[in-house]
């Protein structure tokens, strides 16, 4: 067997895998996030929740396909650890700026939604109160 279906082997596990456990961990610690960001709607917050594992899987599947293909010819176990580790590399990148990519935009959302809730802030006085003018002391 060639050595870069074996790079292809272990990079399609590896990637897939990786895939897989950020978006469980995502998934699973994420949603008490978005109940709170959704104002407490359990219902709301856990389709938001499928809708962007849904979206994590597809956009990060699809990159890993894409980033599969490599010119390079290997014959070494040290060129296919190489590359490996670049082809990796830049999945977990991508892993990790999708992830950064949804804290914020939840964030975002999250402040909006907080905002919401405050109460108003306090008028301004319309008048004021004088001390009455200082006179003798009586005793």
């Amino acid at each position: 067997m060639d050595l870069t279906v074996v790079a292809y082997v272990i990079y399609l596990v590896v990637s897939i895998g990786l895939t897989i456990w950020v978006a469980r961990t995502l998934s699973r610690n994420g949603r008490l996030f978005l109940a709170d960001v959704l104002h407490g709607n359990e219902k709301l917050a856990d389709a938001v929740n499928h809708l962007l594992v849904v979206g994590f899987y597809l956009v990060n599947l699809g990159f890993v396909a894409l980033y599969l293909q490599d010119d390079a010819t290997l014959a070494s176990s040290r060129q296919i650890f190489e590359a490996l580790s670049q082809k990796l590399g830049v999945v977990l990148l991508v892993l990790g700026l999708m992830h950064l990519g949804n804290v914020f935009a939840l964030n975002k959302f999250r402040r909006r939604g907080m905002l919401d809730r405050e109460p108003n802030p306090p008028l301004p006085p319309n008048a004021y109160t004088y001390p009455a003018p200082a006179g003798p002391v009586q005793g």
